[in-house]
């Protein structure tokens, strides 16, 4: 038997599987940030994943990087969430949010306030991103303050503690993909001279200083991380220092008993091997383009833990059931990843009963 059907504990969660929902974006959030009406259908559909790590939700005003994405850190936020979290619990899985705060990953345009982004330092990552009128380049960000990083530490932490009282099971650090966190772990984005740049310790420092801040917030067993370690998302060049600050920075996270290290697979066989031996909690490797003939292969081998399954499951809402019986997979339709509506949303089918 696949070692994808063995119990797993995860945190404060005592899961059946070893499978989880990858966290997706999908842009149909409200205006103000708030989950969209059908966002507690589409996560209750994908609740026998186990544990669900949500779409990246901004910590803040200036965390948001894209249009129509959902905030945690307002009353009318924690609401919607709540809504969510009950359909999920309702039909047994758990909900993790993912605090993502985009950096310079972002346009004016995309926010409602229509602030300049806010970044390590103002070097712009010179990439298209979609807007409301279109395709434009990013643009520069302004330089956070030394007193504006530890705000945004306490914002993590703050977004943290509303993301329980919302319902959620425990939060994921978004460290990964070329936002915010990982941003400062790059010197093509990160040229600071204070104690946020420069050298490895300092460069690591903010990513450390968010997980601590939210452990002692809500608990290091509800606290988990991502990282893509030399993954190139968002124009960021990790530079040659980049293996030796991962495991600088794993090193670290490993004494604080977070509930998990998530890592995004980009090809970095041997640094994640090394981190794997550094790291001594659970382990959650996602290989965006696994098969349901390989999903099990980094169970097989002891390198994960747990695996969480992205495009697989958005066009799967019962993923589990159909690997289980070996029954044929819808596939996603790109063209609906970011459209508003149900339409590659929560209108892909499940087996017939």
């Amino acid at each position: 038997m696949s070692k994808l059907w063995n119990p797993v504990k995860i945190g404060k969660l005592e899961l059946k599987h070893r499978l989880g929902l990858a966290p997706m974006t999908r842009s149909r959030a409200k205006p103000d940030g708030t989950p969209g009406d059908l966002a507690a259908e589409y996560y209750a559909q994908r609740a026998s994943l186990g544990l669900l790590i949500s779409e990246g939700v901004q910590p803040s005003d200036d965390g948001q990087g894209y249009t129509t994405t959902p905030g945690i850190y307002t009353d009318a936020h924690v609401k919607g969430w709540k809504t969510v979290s009950e359909a999920v619990h309702k039909a047994g899985g758990h909900l993790y949010l993912q605090l993502m705060h985009a950096g310079r990953i972002s346009h004016p345009d995309n926010t409602p306030h229509h602030r300049q982004p806010v970044a390590p330092s103002a070097l712009s990552a010179d990439a298209p991103m979609f807007t409301p009128t279109g395709m434009q380049k990013t643009v520069t960000p302004r330089a956070l303050t030394t007193a504006e990083v530890k705000q945004t530490v306490k914002d993590f932490a703050y977004a943290a503690k509303r993301a329980i009282e919302a319902g959620a099971d425990g939060v994921e650090i978004h460290g990964a993909n070329g936002y915010l966190v990982q941003q400062f772990f790059a010197p093509n984005a990160n040229t600071r001279t204070d104690e946020y740049g420069g050298s490895i310790e300092n460069r690591a420092r903010f990513a450390i200083e968010v997980a601590k801040s939210i452990a002692a917030e809500i608990g290091a067993d509800r606290t988990g991380i991502r990282i893509s370690p030399m993954g190139g998302s968002g124009a960021l060049d990790e530079g040659s220092e980049a293996a030796e600050l991962y495991r600088y920075l794993v090193m670290e996270l490993n004494k604080l008993g977070l509930a998990y290290l998530h890592i995004l697979h980009t090809g970095q066989d041997k640094l994640i091997e090394e981190l794997r031996k550094i790291w001594k909690g659970p382990l959650l490797v996602n290989r965006p383009n696994s098969t349901p003939e390989n999903l099990d292969q980094d169970l097989k081998t002891g390198l994960a833990d747990l695996v969480p399954v992205g495009k697989l499951a958005l066009a799967n809402p019962d993923l589990v059931a159909r690997l289980q019986k070996k029954a044929p997979l819808n596939e996603p339709n790109p063209t609906t990843f970011f459209t508003p509506g149900a339409a590659g949303y929560t209108d892909y089918p499940a087996l017939a009963a």
